[in-house]
């Protein structure tokens, strides 16, 4: 698939500036491997875990519980190295099984042992700064995260260094894969655009990094000793923010843009937002953080705030940083294109808006917007939620050109005024929204009652997640994969009833058409690919490199023809 092809393209990529460059940066790697932080200024207690069931753990205050929506919630407080060590020795069963799912992906992409190796020693030489990047405090508590990782990938780095280079998995996917690994949709709205008048956001995170990855999501509530107690939502393992509130009122939540590979890391977007939660009060506040941090891709930020009953787009990128501001307007719209002055002579972020998917998105969100005058938290779940194309156009499940492109990690809704946040739960954003109350939960009851205490709130699960179609959709994708393992194989050919079948589970989306396309090119069945790949062309296509692609491989298939 495309995401694969592209991710070996960027591999090759990876390789060439590993050979140009690890001898020269030899010393800078070594120093880089031996660092450790430095954690004797804190003090430290070695948790006790105590299991009340299966899945209810707690440690003095700190608590992990799995509700019946199936949200893991994770509660800790404490000092930075204390945090760390209460987040590992409660969660270390999952977060060593979401460490074995990444790796295990990572291992599928490059299944040769040599260049795993390679891309060892490349991902030394790209990481090696990172160190001189992060806050103090972050690798403390990284350090007492990676206590509780396991040993069984010591050999890809030491424990605390992979923490740190995981912490910027986000990040690389984006530069390697020049930015198409993801493509999230959030909004925010306010005064005559919702029901009360409140500052409602909205937001998917469509990072997919396999199925398996997105089955542990982990609800955060976080006290830290100094800042502000915040929630996130993201997996075992991770302390930054992807999507997030604190108990003022902040909201972040990323959006990638687009952006030149840069040659080396830096600070991880995931804990710039981290850091504006834990010390951001308004607007003004979160921007001065951002703008300190020196960041390794593109990426905007979504910035909703409570004191300021307003919201704005942080635009962040290696050499560049702007802030979109809307006026004369009470809502803000973002998806992977940036809309600030500081871009608008971008030449990468004028392709991103040319060739990429982002801008249909937006005018996607522009129609419900139009049709949807005033929001209100079940109405935001159905924005997100929405499949079709503009105008009601049906473009096949999946589809990238959708608000939901049915393989979000998750999605958030967020009542920053009210301290209220809704969660997705799986499949993808189409569970049951779980509500919780910011107020409730730092207000020092019992967790037990205070994690309880909005279910009445909840948003109901979408039908499309128990309908045929959406069944259809999930052994679709598994089709998809035999499909091109088979094109792949010139000894495995597929029975007569694989690709029809394949097709009239997503006959609307343009992919199962080019996929059936590139098998029979593979077996040179060329009249055949032909059919296939004029039927791709009349369908929705997501960008237009996959368009170019599609050329190109029916130009090759008429020239066989000939």
């Amino acid at each position: 698939m495309k995401k694969t092809n592209t991710f070996h393209s960027a591999y090759r990529r990876a390789l060439f500036y590993l050979t140009f460059c690890f001898f020269f940066t030899s010393c800078g790697i070594s120093k880089s491997l031996k660092h450790i932080p430095d954690v004797k200024q804190y003090s430290l207690e070695i948790p006790k875990v105590n299991k009340i069931d299966d899945s209810t753990f707690s440690y003095n205050q700190n608590y992990l519980t799995k509700n019946k929506q199936q949200l893991w919630e994770l509660y800790i407080k404490g000092n930075p190295l204390q945090l760390g060590y209460n987040n590992g020795a409660l969660t270390q069963s999952l977060m060593q099984q979401q460490e074995g799912i990444f790796f295990s992906k990572v291992e599928g992409f490059v299944p040769s042992k040599f260049r795993q190796r390679l891309l060892r020693f490349f991902l030394k030489w790209y990481n090696r700064k990172m160190y001189l990047n992060v806050r103090e405090d972050y690798q403390a508590e990284l350090y007492g995260l990676a206590q509780y990782s396991s040993d069984q990938y010591n050999f890809i780095a030491p424990k605390y260094l992979r923490n740190l280079y995981l912490h910027g998995a986000h990040d690389i996917g984006h530069a390697m894969q020049d930015l198409a690994m993801v493509g999230c949709t959030s909004l925010a709205v306010w005064n005559e655009n919702t029901e009360d008048g409140d500052l409602l956001i909205g937001r998917n995170f469509d990072f997919y990094v396999g199925d398996d990855f997105a089955k542990n999501k982990l609800v955060e509530f976080v006290q830290p000793e100094e800042g502000i107690p915040y929630m996130s939502v993201s997996w075992p393992g991770m302390i930054g923010v992807v999507s997030g509130m604190n108990k003022e009122g902040i909201t972040v939540t990323i959006n990638a843009g687009k952006s030149k590979i840069p040659l080396t890391a830096k600070t991880p977007i995931s804990l710039v937002t981290r850091e504006i939660l834990q010390y951001a009060k308004n607007i003004e506040e979160a921007i001065a953080i951002a703008k300190k941090r020196k960041v390794f891709v593109s990426e905007s930020i979504l910035v909703g705030s409570a004191a300021d009953k307003n919201a704005v787009i942080i635009e962040v990128s290696p050499k560049n940083f702007g802030v979109y501001r809307v006026q004369n307007t009470s809502r803000v719209l973002c998806t992977n294109h940036f809309q600030s002055d500081a871009y608008k002579d971008d030449k990468r972020n004028q392709k991103q808006i040319e060739e990429s998917h982002s801008e249909y998105r937006y005018e996607k969100l522009q129609e419900l917007l139009q049709q949807e005058k005033k929001l209100t938290p079940e109405k935001m779940a159905s924005i997100l939620r929405s499949r079709s194309g503009l105008e009601d156009k049906q473009i096949g499940y999946g589809n990238e050109k959708a608000l939901n492109q049915l393989l979000a990690h998750h999605a958030v809704i967020f009542s920053p005024q009210k301290k209220l946040v809704w969660v997705s739960s799986n499949p993808y954003q189409l569970g049951e929204f779980v509500c919780y109350d910011l107020n409730e939960i730092f207000s020092g009851k019992p967790l037990s009652q205070s994690l309880q205490a909005k279910t009445g709130l909840n948003i109901a699960r979408d039908p499309f997640a128990d309908s045929e179609e959406f069944q259809n959709y999930e052994r679709s994708k598994m089709y998809g994969k035999e499909i091109n393992e088979a094109a792949d194989d010139k000894n495995t050919v597929l029975t007569d009833d694989v690709i029809p079948s394949y097709q009239a589970m997503n006959p609307e989306f343009w992919q199962v058409y080019y996929q059936s396309g590139k098998y029979y090119f593979s077996k040179k069945e060329y009249s055949k690919a032909k059919i296939e790949f004029e039927k791709a062309l009349t369908k929705e296509i997501t960008t237009v490199p996959d368009r170019k692609n599609i050329e190109k491989y029916l130009k090759k298939t008429l020239k066989k023809l000939k």
